[in-house]
């Protein structure tokens, strides 16, 4: 396989040669690592991957042309430019065509110790995957698995472009997953965890999450549905997740000069309580979601988009900031390593004290959220509270509401990040919502 720098040397000297391109940036990726899954104790995949991705934008004064290849051969990056090119020559002009400007660019990227490569022995991954599945099919009502997977990700990513820029980064990414089902006379409960950790001396050991599966697993039986109804909604660490994704969603650059926003034209404006701030802190050493540099080659910073519950900016790259005449912010392909401020220290479970009635949803199905609108309807299933206990397990039911009513209403949010996850944010406590039983 030809070396990086032998790829990006090729690539410069055939555009080059097209008088006729204006300007150019290419991105060449990578990805080495490999895949190992068990079930019932047998193998059933072991895979390992390495693979180069070659993509480019050429600009024919304000025409646009886009192709990419897998074949990194003189000949295959020969087509893939004369592709671009010709889709460029064809194109019509789109004046919020063109490169980030120079000095935006990352010449100097730090080091955010996110590159950690696992040397292990196959035959290691499969004992680790085997021990985590025997672990949780051990446990009291664990009928059956889905299967164990040890999986190990190292990726490489470089971007160039005719200013002469050039930058690269690394990044790497370990996990240990497990599935189990938990079953009784009248239903079965399917649960599944896992460990995702950036340096693979610190993932979670299989008996953890053998254990820790088998118990989300067996806690689900004895489930019930519930009786149509508003009452209070506690979101898991990884749920909220998803839900403040859909605010970062909303304010992005993209959705706001199409105007497919729920919070269009929102800046300036109240949107969450007052002790809700979310940043963006992409530089944050030997952590998951850090990055040094966006997609247009864009040097990342930390910065602010909500400050006391009010929008402080909107998220652009470098074409939606040309859409609405500002500069980028650095996020072409999306936020890195966002936080959202917590004001209550506890989890879930001390939370789910702080209400008399409500239903704590640990897992949700169906795609049923509008940004255009905010409308959001989603199958839950869960755990009904009363009185601060959590009394029995609830599946079978729909939560709905509109997300700006929903952000409004958030009363507390807890302190039990999940380092795992892009958006990190602790469980989350909002008033009211319709529940359909």
């Amino acid at each position: 396989m030809k070396t990086k720098e032998n790829v990006i040397d090729l690539a410069r000297s055939i555009i080059e040669k097209n008088s006729k391109i204006s300007s150019y940036e290419f991105l060449l990726s990578n990805s080495e690592g490999f895949s190992t899954s068990v079930r019932l104790g047998e193998i059933e995949t072991f895979q390992h991957f390495n693979d180069q991705n070659f993509e480019i934008n050429v600009f024919c004064g304000k025409r646009k042309g886009n192709s990419s290849t897998v074949d990194i051969s003189q000949d295959g990056l020969s087509k893939a430019i004369e592709a671009a090119y010709l889709i460029a020559k064809n194109s019509q002009e789109d004046p919020y065509n063109g490169l980030a400007p120079i000095e935006r660019l990352a010449f100097n990227p730090p080091d955010i110790d996110v590159f950690y490569p696992w040397e292990i022995d196959p035959k290691e991954t499969i004992s680790i995957a085997k021990e985590c599945e025997a672990i949780g099919l051990d446990q009291d009502t664990i009928s059956n698995s889905n299967g164990a997977e040890v999986s190990s990700f190292l990726g490489g990513v470089t971007y160039s472009n005719s200013n002469n820029f050039i930058v690269s980064s690394e990044s790497s990414k370990h996990s240990l997953s497990l599935s189990l089902i938990a079953s009784n006379e009248n239903e079965m409960e399917t649960s599944y965890d896992y460990s995702s950790v950036i340096d693979p001396s610190t993932l979670a050991p299989p008996r953890d999450i053998g254990l820790k599966t088998a118990d989300l697993a067996k806690n689900k039986l004895g489930s019930k549905t519930i009786d149509s109804q508003k009452a209070s909604i506690i979101f898991t660490p990884r749920l909220a997740s998803g839900l403040f994704s859909n605010l970062i969603s909303a304010i992005s650059g993209g959705r706001q000069y199409k105007k497919n926003s729920f919070l269009l034209d929102s800046l300036g404006t109240k949107v969450l309580p007052d002790f809700v701030d979310i940043v963006e802190n992409p530089l944050k050493r030997k952590t998951i979601g850090s990055k040094t540099f966006d997609s247009d080659g864009v040097q990342k910073q930390k910065q602010t988009f909500v400050s006391q519950g009010f929008v402080r900016s909107y998220m652009f790259g470098q074409y939606s900031a040309n859409q609405l005449g500002t500069q980028t912010t650095g996020n072409a392909g999306g936020v890195n390593n966002l936080e959202v401020s917590s004001n209550f220290e506890g989890d879930y479970l001390e939370l789910a004290k702080q209400i008399h009635q409500g239903f704590l949803v640990t897992d949700l199905m169906g795609q049923g959220v509008n940004i255009t609108n905010g409308n959001y309807s989603r199958g839950a299933s869960g755990f009904w509270i009363e009185n601060g206990e959590i009394l029995f397990p609830v599946s079978g039911v729909t939560i709905a509401g509109n997300l700006k009513d929903m952000f409004q209403s958030i009363e507390l949010i807890g302190s039990d990040v999940d380092p795992r996850l892009n958006t990190k944010v602790g469980s989350t406590l909002i008033n009211q919502m319709t529940i359909a039983g």
